[in-house]
């Protein structure tokens, strides 16, 4: 079985160490240190909380598609519109 990768959080730190030692004993694996970027998105973190942002997965979109110096404009479509499956 391959895994890319493998995010592992929460608050108890010994049970987090637990599991990462079965894990390395059962497979090959490499820790990464602090995550930063998963998946096109961003982590950042403060003392008090986690910031997700995908800020530059669309810049690189916008990038790939040649976008990058579009300016943006209003949407279109009344945003309070009451959408109908009909």
């Amino acid at each position: 079985m391959y895994v890319d990768d493998i995010v592992i959080t929460g608050d108890d730190v010994k049970g987090i160490n637990n599991l990462k030692k079965y894990l390395q004993k059962h497979f090959q694996t490499k820790n990464l240190g602090s995550l930063k970027y998963i998946l096109g998105i961003e982590v950042a973190r403060s003392k008090k909380s986690i910031l997700l942002s995908q800020n530059k997965y669309v810049l690189d979109l916008l990038s790939e598609a040649g976008m990058l110096e579009c300016k943006s404009i209003s949407s279109p479509i009344d945003v309070n519109s009451k959408l109908l499956p009909d």
